[in-house]
């Protein structure tokens, strides 16, 4: 074989098949273009699958690529095996109704043996059962031997992107890694671990309906996937994906960092294997527009972020080091350049969430005392353990340590069965859900005719079932009905059929297919050919059309007061306001938001005429056009211009000029993830209405205060004075009231032993109070231990003071609360010589305080 790099075979796969007249399109984001079906992309057809459909027309018959994958159905396996990743590169060609079987076969073939001249004698394939034609073509053009040949069936030579959508039979291609891991087994089994799946070879010609049937698609289509890390390792004789120059460099950047001795770690290689995995994932993930939060794609980042960041705390690396590694992941991947273009943001995002985990973990350390000290009996509950690892990042491995310590076990069946729930959850959520695209393939084209008109007549293409009783999905020749996409919401309206009206709640695009949502009665009677007519609601659409036009102009605004690092992160325009999302490390000022509102006014006031061009694409790009997020771009733009202040791409509605939005005010502004700002905004209608709520409040204030507008600040500042004044007085006199209580409970200490113990229920305003009195007691006695307990805002709260003398012999503070904690109902921790529990339920508790006690230090030996 030839000695080849990563990148060296992805060069030569995108030029063998451009040679095979294949057009070479750029990798779709991670983030899927306008798809609720799936959360990242996870495939390289997953761009296409409108054309699959038959729902969007080809710009290319023939295409070829290198797709952005990430997966996270096996997250926990990663690092632990040779092959499991969470990001990684997909090769693939595919032919829209243009070549099939009898020419991809020898193609890649041809690919495997010629261009990587990978031994024919290391290749085994499989296909289908009854795919006799694909097994005819691998022996006789392909030339490979039938005992190389195996047919397999619907678990491993059947592909279907879901449970509905398009499929079909395929052939996969295997490498021998050799007779010294043989077990018995063929390619495509379980356990198999001599023969390597090296390229899925897909002949998609069915689409998979609700009831499981199998209807042919518009035309036979070919979708094959080559996983790059996987080739490369077999072209460059590793035996893992870790050990090929595609991440052994990220490796070698962390080995440096961890502590001495640590290669003699049984955990070194998955750590060192877990971290160049999850840092490149992490960066890609970033680059693409994710950042680190609590659902959805931001869940998934600061998971694997945590995972990296905890693994490397196994090996010693106990300061944030992540971000370091990103100059080593940009070298690596130049052909993307986004990693390029936002590596400082990228590396300012990881780097907070790395500092932002280790706070975390401390928080970690707190809960796992709060558990423990609410415990009833030596075991630490899974579900306990699992809620530390999944809510906090705390490791299994660490609980179980600290439970060691304290003569404790934790629960590994209940931890693993709750894991195991959550990966079913994983699962089920991966899966796309195709069912709307499966019933409309084959429909051509929607006419969009929105822009021009709001009424307008149509005919009906087919009324499809809902996952509801009273909704509908209507698909119509041509509509004047916005479907949601690019940020802006669908249109609302009514579609009228004879006498009878059905309500339009949504609108969405699949592929060029507009798929109504309506809500009604008789939807017999919308059968096919029937003519019907759209009346789009023209007050929301309107109003509309000022926020996503305002939301052009904010957008620049932005780049002007903060600069041009601003980057669009998402969108939602509403007929009520706009929602932007943006990249930007740090809250707005005051001054920066105003700034920016003047600035859009002014833009408002000019009353630029907006202007429509549609192009092509690279000459809009020239224009200097700025393309806005999570779009999906064709060969051919619309470009929407306000006078020469913005201009972006868009396929969105806007107004005829920009004096139409009216005015426009900014009603928010806050952080939604590391790195990513949020501004909410009104114009039109809804400014005014914010405008005059503003003011009937401000009406009210000054009724109330009795003075004029513009003495309201003023007046509140005195009021405010004097609150704080009071409070400080009343909190002083309550601590006050709190200590008087101190000499007389001093007089009911009692002798234990060496030690003057006192316990007892007390009345206090506040957790603070509390503490107070526990500490003037203590201070009273050499050798003392005190237990008050008191009930503050409905809720139980014990402390336990031991002076030095008496932790000196053994007694502990924390030991105590353990102890006394679950009479009361109450969960806390702390050390030796303070500790305190709150949230109690149960005040009958306290009574038996005392008794509780003097048990706990007999038995300790006190």
């Amino acid at each position: 074989m030839k000695t080849l790099t990563g990148a060296e075979i992805r060069q030569k796969f995108i030029e063998y098949f451009k040679n095979k007249g294949h057009a070479h399109l750029p990798s779709s984001p991670l983030v899927p273009y306008n798809d609720p079906t799936v959360l990242l992309t996870t495939a390289g057809m997953l761009q296409f699958k409108p054309i699959m459909f038959g729902t969007e027309k080809p710009t290319h018959s023939r295409v070829t690529t290198y797709q952005k994958c990430f997966r996270t159905t096996d997250l926990d396996n990663v690092g632990f095996t040779a092959r499991h990743h969470t990001f990684f590169e997909m090769l693939g060609n595919f032919s829209f109704g243009d070549y099939y079987k009898a020419e991809v076969i020898p193609w890649a073939w041809e690919f495997l043996t010629g261009v990587l001249e990978i031994p024919k004698e290391k290749l085994y394939v499989t296909v289908y059962n009854d795919d006799d034609e694909a097994f005819g073509i691998w022996q006789e053009k392909a030339g490979v031997p039938v005992e190389r040949i195996s047919r397999r069936g619907d678990d491993t030579n059947f592909w279907a992107a879901g449970e509905t959508g398009p499929c079909g039979p395929c052939t996969e291609i295997y490498y021998d890694m050799g007779e010294h891991l043989d077990k018995g087994l063929l390619p495509g089994d379980d356990d198999d671990v001599r023969f390597l799946e090296v390229w899925n070879l897909v002949f998609m010609e069915f689409n998979r309906m609700a009831d499981g049937s199998l209807e042919p698609l518009p035309a036979k289509n070919i979708d094959t996937g080559m996983g790059l890390e996987r080739i490369t390792s077999v072209v460059q004789g590793k035996p893992t994906n870790y050990e090929t120059d595609l991440l052994q460099a990220i490796i070698e950047k962390v080995k440096p960092l961890a502590a001495e001795g640590m290669e003699n770690n049984p955990r070194y290689t998955t750590a060192l294997q877990v971290i160049a995995d999850h840092s490149r994932a992490s960066a890609m993930l970033i680059a693409d527009g994710v950042q680190p939060g609590n659902e959805g794609r931001g869940y998934v980042l600061r998971r694997i972020m945590r995972r990296a960041i905890r693994f490397g705390h196994f090996i010693g690396i106990n300061e944030p080091f992540l971000y370091t590694l990103l100059p080593t992941i940009v070298e690596l991947y130049p052909i993307y350049p986004t990693l390029k273009e936002k590596q400082e943001q990228i590396r300012e995002s990881i780097q907070i969430e790395e500092e932002r985990f280790l706070r975390t973990l401390g928080r970690g350390v707190k809960k796992l005392e709060e558990a423990l000290a609410g415990l009833t009996s030596l075991v630490i509950p899974g579900q306990v353990a699992f809620e530390l690892y999944d809510t906090y990042g705390f490791p299994l491995e660490l609980t179980q340590e600290i439970a060691q310590e304290q003569g404790l076990q934790v629960d590994l069946p209940g931890y693993k069965a709750a894991m195991q729930e959550q990966v079913e959850r994983a699962r089920a959520a991966s899966r796309s859900n195709l069912d709307i695209g499966a019933h409309v393939v084959g429909f051509p084209a929607t006419e969009f005719t929105g822009y021009q008109e709001l009424n307008s007549s149509a005919e009906i293409l087919a009324c499809l079932e809902s996952n509801t009783h009273e909704l509908r999905r209507l698909v119509l020749n041509r509509t004047p009905f916005y479907a949601e996409s690019g940020g802006q919401v669908s249109d609302h309206g009514v579609i009228l059929a004879g006498a009878h009206s059905f309500e339009v709640v949504d609108v969405q695009k699949v592929g060029e297919v507009f798929v109504h949502v309506i809500r009604g009665d008789e939807f017999s009677m919308l059968q096919p050919q029937i003519q019907v007519q759209c009346q789009v609601e023209q007050s929301t659409r309107r109003e509309t059309m000022k926020h996503h036009s305002v939301t052009h102009l904010m957008h620049q605004a932005l780049k002007d007061v903060l600069g041009d690092q601003v980057k669009q992160a998402g969108s939602e325009v509403t007929h009520l306001q706009t929602r932007f999302d943006f990249n930007f490390n740090r809250a707005m000022s005051a001054e920066e938001i105003q700034k920016v509102e003047e600035i859009v006014n002014a833009q408002i006031m000019l009353n630029h005429a907006v202007q429509t061009q549609v192009l092509p694409i690279e000459e809009a790009r020239k224009s200097g056009a700025v393309a806005m997020f999570g779009e999906k771009y064709g060969d051919v733009v619309r470009v929407i211009g306000m006078g020469d202040y913005s201009m972006e791409f868009c396929g969105g509605t806007h107004v005829p000029a920009t004096g139409t939005i009216g005015s426009f005010k900014v009603i928010s502004e806050e952080a939604i993830s590391a790195g990513v700002r949020r501004i909410t905004a009104v114009a039109g209608l809804a400014a005014y209405r914010y405008a005059r709520q503003n003011e009937d409040l401000l009406k009210a204030l000054a009724r109330e205060l009795k003075v004029p507008f513009a003495e309201i600040p003023g007046r509140l500042s005195k009021l405010q004075e004097a609150l704080r004044n009071q409070d400080k007085e009343l909190k002083q006199l309550k601590g006050k009231m709190a200590l008087l209580q101190v000499e007389e409970l001093a007089a009911n200490f009692k002798e234990h032993n060496q030690a003057q113990v006192l316990v007892a229920r007390v009345d206090v305003p506040d957790a603070e109070a509390l503490k107070q009195i526990a500490d003037a007691l203590c201070g009273r006695k050499a050798q003392s231990i005190v237990v008050l307990g008191a009930e503050v805002a409905g809720k139980v709260n014990l402390v336990a003071r031991v002076s030095t003398t008496m932790v000196q012999a053994g007694v502990q503070a924390g030991a105590i609360i353990k102890a006394l904690g679950p009479l009361v109902g109450a969960r806390g921790g702390g050390k030796p010589e303070f500790a305190q529990a709150g949230g109690g339920t149960d005040p009958e508790g306290l009574e038996k305080l005392a008794s509780a006690l003097h048990e706990y230090l007999l038995g300790a030996g006190i």
